[in-house]
C-alpha cells in the first residue's frame, strides 16, 4: 500500500473508536444514538482487494464540485442572509475520524472526509468560496449562534431540542449497522429474530446496546436462544474475535464500519438499525435559526442529489448504505430528552 493511503482501525459498535490521523493516536467519543426502524441492508460482495483512500491534502482536488445553482443563488439572495465574510460560506466541523472528518495526515490541519465534502458541494451551489473552520464537537452550537460560523456539516443529528435553536437541511440516514466477516454464512438481519443465538460485539452503555437488549427480550419471550453480548475496549481484540469466528457479529455506527470495511475488505453489511430507533434520525446541515440560508441550502442539496454529485461524495467515502432520496428542511428530530 502506497505510503500516502491509510488503513483506519475503529472499535466498532464501541463508545471509543481510535484512529491514527496525522500520525497521533486519537481516542474519540462516539454517539452511539442507536435505532430506527430495521431494514435488510444487501450483503457487499466478499474480496480480498482493499479500496485505498488517501488521507492527505491532495485528496480535497477529488472531491465532487458543481457549479452554482441558479434557484439556490436566488433564494440566497432573496433570503436577506449574509455570510460571515463576504464572497464565502464559512463551514464548520469537527476533526474526529475517517469516513466524516478528519485532518489530512500529511499537514495536520486540513480538513477531510464526508462532512467537509458536503460543505463544499454546499458552498459551490450558492456560488460562495467555502471557508472551511475546524472546531470541537462541544463549540459549534454556541460558534453558530453567535454568527462565527455560517453552516455545520459535522454528523450532526437532527433533535427537536436542536430544531429550537437550529435550522437544518437533512443529507444522510443516521445508521447503524450489523458487520460479519466477509465470508459469512449470514446474509442479512433485520429484525429480533435474525439475531437470536449468535455472538455479537456491542458497545457497552450505548443506544444500540439498548436495541439488542430489546430484541434479545422479545425474542427469549418467544422461546429463542438468548444473544451472547461481546463487549470489547480494544479494536484488535474485537477484530481478531470476529475474523477467528469467535464472534459471529458487530453492531454499531455505520459510518467508520462501512468505512473499515471498504479499507481492508475483511467484512460486510448485511443489516442496518436507523439511529433514532424506534424513531427516524437523518443527519443534517445546520444554520442559525431563522436567518434564510437552509433554504438555499436544501435546493443546493437536492440539486446534487438529481445529478449524481451527492452519490459520488457517499461513494468516495463508502457511505452509500446512508443516502437519502430528498433533502428536507427541518425534519422531525429525535424526541425530546
Amino acid at each position: 500500500m502506497a505510503a500516502n493511503k491509510k488503513k483506519v482501525g475503529v472499535i466498532v459498535g464501541g463508545v471509543a473508536v481510535v484512529a491514527i490521523v496525522g500520525g497521533i493516536i486519537a481516542a474519540v467519543a462516539v454517539n452511539g444514538a442507536g435505532g430506527g426502524s430495521a431494514e435488510a441492508a444487501p450483503a457487499p460482495t466478499p474480496t480480498s482487494t482493499e479500496l485505498e483512500f488517501d488521507l492527505t491534502s491532495k485528496n480535497v482536488d477529488g472531491r465532487p464540485r458543481i457549479d452554482p445553482v441558479p434557484e439556490a443563488v436566488a433564494a440566497l439572495k432573496a433570503s436577506g442572509f449574509e455570510p460571515v465574510t463576504a464572497g464565502s460560506l464559512t463551514v464548520v466541523g469537527s476533526a474526529y475520524i475517517p469516513p466524516l472528518g478528519f485532518l489530512a495526515e500529511d499537514d495536520n490541519a486540513t480538513l477531510l472526509g464526508s462532512e467537509p465534502d458536503f460543505g463544499q458541494l454546499i458552498a459551490d451551489g450558492l456560488g460562495l468560496k467555502l471557508k472551511s473552520e475546524v472546531a470541537a464537537w462541544a463549540d459549534w452550537p454556541l460558534g453558530i449562534q453567535s454568527g462565527k460560523y455560517d453552516l455545520i456539516t459535522s454528523n450532526v443529528t437532527v433533535t427537536e431540542e436542536r430544531k429550537d435553536l437550529f435550522d437544518f437541511a437533512s443529507y444522510r440516514n443516521d445508521e447503524l449497522g450489523f458487520y460479519v466477516r466477509s465470508d459469512s454464512d449470514i446474509t442479512s438481519i433485520k429484525d429480533a429474530e435474525d439475531v437470536a443465538g449468535l455472538s455479537i460485539i456491542v458497545g457497552s452503555g450505548t443506544n444500540q446496546e439498548k436495541i439488542l437488549l430489546a430484541w434479545d427480550e422479545e425474542n427469549k419471550a418467544a422461546g429463542l436462544d438468548p444473544v451472547d453480548f461481546q463487549y470489547f475496549d480494544d479494536d484488535a481484540a474485537g477484530t481478531l474475535a470476529l475474523q477467528s469466528g469467535r464472534v459471529d457479529a458487530t453492531f454499531g455506527p455505520n459510518a467508520t464500519a462501512a468505512y473499515k470495511a471498504a479499507v481492508d475488505g475483511k467484512t460486510k453489511l448485511v443489516g442496518l438499525v436507523n439511529g433514532g430507533y424506534p424513531a427516524n434520525a437523518q443527519i443534517a446541515a445546520g444554520t442559525a435559526k431563522g436567518n434564510g440560508l437552509i433554504e438555499a441550502v436544501n435546493i443546493v442539496l437536492n440539486y446534487a442529489i438529481e445529478n449524481g454529485q451527492y452519490d459520488e461524495i457517499l461513494k468516495r467515502w463508502g457511505l452509500e448504505s446512508e443516502g437519502i432520496e430528498k433533502s428536507e428542511v427541518n425534519p422531525a428530530g429525535l424526541p425530546r430528552g
